[in-house]
């Protein structure tokens, strides 16, 4: 069960299951407590062994949780509850020395208890469509055309290991192209090169640095929201990855055979960059996926983020539990008004004006057909993003 706070009303505790596989939503406007609530139920997985945890962290707040959050010692103590660090393993997307700024950083880090490993994508693990859309090539057009069939042809000869490098060898040989067409792609493919976020020398899996004993927070806070879509890249890959294998596991399972990949959870900050409505991003079409068919496999989702009408309603639809803090927006009251199920005997709207205060939501829970206004619980581990409970 997890422990997200106390009914406003009868001060009884409020907990949900987290057995299943969950789609959760987490929304709220700035200040309203949206990071702090996806805390408290990062800290309540976290109490779970059988499960990977994933957070996509945007703002670089998440490590924090390294730290005991002494700073409400009494308040927790009223609810019967001690300050607590976690182990957590952050994944850089490139160099982490660089990324941080100095290896001094790396080591203060550490010593507060972060365990820090560098993330690199394999070019192998990228569809052929995926690098077209990395650099908003159509694969109708002759630049898109040709980088599609050089990745194709060297999957088709070197499996899994191959690298940029390989790539920019097929586009050389290929006979089909005007030496113009090549360069311009080739110019692309050495700017992806400089990203530095890319294996260069051998294939790794992505299970050899995830955690199972470790809350895992993939620190997209250094990387470049621009043009590219980097972020949505690293979540994109990151995600399949984990699908595909879940999904061999859970066969495996089923079959009564070894399996020693858990379920996972992801949990999605600021979601609405990663899967937008009436936007496309290269993270766009697994998160919905993993929304809709992920339930089989083991695989369950938490987006949150300060403006649910952004998100996708494909991803909205699905979340049966919903966390809703305080939101002024018309056009985000609205969006959550048309998640209202038959089974409320008031308009969510109506609802959402008894939320007021920071740390106060609406707990929309589809399975059992309720809905409450609570007060989320202090925080166990020390919130990077603020005190969102003062």
């Amino acid at each position: 069960m997890i422990l997200l706070g106390r009914n406003q009303e009868t001060q009884e505790k409020c907990e949900v299951e987290a057995g299943d596989s969950r789609r959760i939503l987490i929304c709220g406007k700035t200040g309203t407590g949206k990071s702090y609530t996806l805390g408290v139920i990062i800290e309540e997985l976290a109490m779970y062994e059988d499960a990977i945890i994933i957070i996509v962290d945007t703002q670089g707040i998440f490590w924090t949780m390294t730290q005991m959050n002494d700073d409400q010692e009494e308040e927790l103590w009223s609810w019967h509850l001690d300050p607590k660090a976690y182990r957590v393993n952050i994944l850089v997307p490139g160099d982490p020395v660089e990324r941080y700024g100095g290896e001094d950083v790396i080591k203060e880090m550490e010593t507060r208890g972060a365990k820090i490993q560098s993330l690199l994508l394999n070019p192998s693990d990228i569809s052929e469509e995926m690098w077209c859309d990395l650099f908003d090539l159509d694969i109708n057009d002759l630049m898109g055309i040709l980088l599609f069939k050089s990745v194709r042809n060297c999957k088709k000869k070197l499996q899994k290991d191959f690298f940029i490098e390989d790539i920019i060898k097929q586009v050389e040989q290929d006979r089909g192209s005007m030496d113009q067409t090549k360069e311009a792609v080739i110019r692309r493919l050495e700017m992806a090169m400089d990203w530095e976020i890319f294996e260069r020398y051998r294939y790794r899996e992505i299970w050899e640095i995830l955690a199972t004993d470790c809350i895992n927070v993939l620190d997209l806070s250094t990387l470049d929201p621009g043009r590219y879509g980097l972020r949505s890249l690293v979540v994109a890959v990151l995600a399949r990855f984990v699908f595909s294998q879940r999904t061999i596991a859970k066969r495996r399972e089923y079959l009564g055979l070894t399996s020693n990949i858990p379920k996972v959870w992801l949990a999605v900050d600021e979601a609405h960059n990663f899967c937008p409505s009436g936007k496309s991003t290269l993270a766009k079409d697994i998160l919905i996926r993993w929304a809709k068919e992920g339930r089989q496999p083991g695989l369950s989702l938490v987006v949150a983020s300060q403006r649910p009408s952004a998100i996708d309603m494909d991803i909205l639809t699905q979340c049966g539990l919903k966390i809703v803090h305080r939101i002024t927006s018309k056009d985000d009251r609205k969006a959550i008004n048309a998640l209202a199920e038959d089974y409320l005997d008031r308009s969510l709207d109506s609802a959402l004006n008894t939320i007021t205060q920071t740390g106060e939501a609406l707990l929309i829970d589809d399975g059992k057909e309720t809905i409450e206004a609570i007060k989320v619980r202090p925080r166990l581990s020390e919130h990077g993003g603020g005190s969102a409970t003062k």
